[in-house]
């Protein structure tokens, strides 16, 4: 089902929730492949955002998914009938065809048309065997909603670990029963069909597992006693999260020299709000344990949402040593930060950060917090988590640690 972005202003109209992703540059020079979970906002961001495609197929429409499905050639002949030539035209939901790929090919060689297909992941145009493009497109992602994205109507942190950043659910007003729908509907079933497993009561204990180790380093023998299963499948288990998007791995920095660095990799869903609903969870108390790391995730989702959109070959990664120094992520191997959801940070938050100082590996140290005001000492800049989202959306972040 198609989800439409949209907001409930006082005045009673309804607007659209712009979103910083921009393809327009892309696509005039070559196909794209955007990839997203279900309900991150593809199908609204074609209508509302695109409006330069001649043409877009939706294959949401089951008439126009059954005609195609019988001859793919179908949606060819209706573009060499228009005689739609160098121009974009979008197919949203390509994985429910992946027959049409080859179609897509000829009609790139032949007739010079830049697509825009959509879909929730590649997983299934693989596992089919279709050709992939030759590396003739370019593969993007959807993220779940951002910082610049919400401010225009108002950035609730709370609102964001509670009800999550998927669209419908961050501005729905009873967002738990969406939710709950979600992680049933779509990571419980829709996700296991993915991985050809019919034991959906030991995937969804898996789910359930995995939510618990989000944002800590992965153990698979842990989580493979904790969700009953073998070690192995849930190995295949997290293969699936991450190949439909719906989870992420942090690598490991192990380029310090004086500490041995720990390379386990780290591992984060996608969304805040899916975790708190696989955990349980009906309320996550600002002062408690739990707060910070849903802060983390925080600040984690708006990095990798900051890298896919504008700068792709930055890398992502965190430090851990063998001693127990820790930096929560280093942005492109320079500059290390810090997160804690302190209101007052103080020296035993910023010890691995001055730990990579030490080592001249880095040109930058920061601590993202709750203070007020931003501040620097010993030489660590100590940045409210407003004014750290702020610096990285406008791009000052990445050139202030050069």
């Amino acid at each position: 089902m198609a989800i439409i972005m949209i907001i409930a202003m006082n005045d009673g109209e309804f607007h659209y929730v712009s979103r910083v992703l921009d393809l327009y540059d892309l696509l005039q020079e070559r196909t794209v492949l955007l990839f997203g979970p279900r309900q991150t906002g593809k199908s609204s961001y074609i209508r509302s955002q695109l409006k330069q495609a001649v043409a877009v197929y939706s294959l949401l429409d089951q008439r126009l998914l059954l005609s195609v499905l019988a001859d793919p050639t179908r949606i060819r002949q209706e573009i060499e009938a228009a005689d739609i030539r160098d121009a974009i035209v979008v197919i949203d939901e390509i994985q429910k065809a992946p027959m049409l790929m080859d179609e897509v090919h000829l009609m790139m060689e032949t007739r010079r048309i830049r697509f825009l297909l959509t879909g929730s992941s590649a997983r299934s145009l693989k596992r089919s065997g279709v050709s992939m493009l030759g590396g003739r497109g370019s593969d993007r992602r959807m993220h779940v909603f951002t910082y610049p994205e919400l401010l225009p109507i108002g950035y609730d942190l709370n609102r964001a670990i509670h009800a999550g950043l998927l669209p419908p659910h961050y501005l729905s007003r009873n967002p738990d029963e969406g939710l709950a729908a979600y992680v049933d509907r779509y990571l419980t079933e829709e996700v296991a069909a993915e991985g050809m497993t019919r034991n959906l009561p030991a995937f969804a204990r898996f789910l359930e597992t995995a939510a618990a180790a989000n944002a800590r380093m992965i153990n698979y023998t842990n989580i493979a006693r904790d969700a009953q299963v073998p070690r192995q499948t849930v190995v295949q288990w997290f293969g699936i999260l991450y190949d439909t998007l719906l989870a992420f791995e942090l690598p490991a920095y192990t380029g310090s020299t004086k500490r041995k660095a720990i390379e386990t990799a780290k591992f984060f869903f996608f969304d805040p709000g899916v975790v708190r609903t696989l955990r349980r969870q009906k309320t996550i108390d600002p002062n408690g344990n739990d707060f910070g790391e849903y802060f983390e995730h925080i600040i984690f989702l708006e990095l990798r949402a900051w890298i896919d959109y504008r700068s792709p070959r930055i890398s992502l990664t965190y430090w851990r040593s063998r001693s127990g120094y820790e930096v929560d992520f280093l942005l492109d191997e320079r500059i290390a930060i810090e997160v804690k959801s302190a209101t007052t940070v103080h020296a035993k938050h910023t010890r691995g950060v001055k730990a990579l100082l030490e080592e001249r590996s880095i040109s930058r140290g920061i601590v993202v917090c709750r203070e007020e005001r931003p501040r620097r000492v010993d030489g660590i800049d100590i940045l409210p988590w407003k004014h750290f989202l702020d610096e990285l959306w406008a791009g000052r972040l990445v050139e202030a640690g050069r």
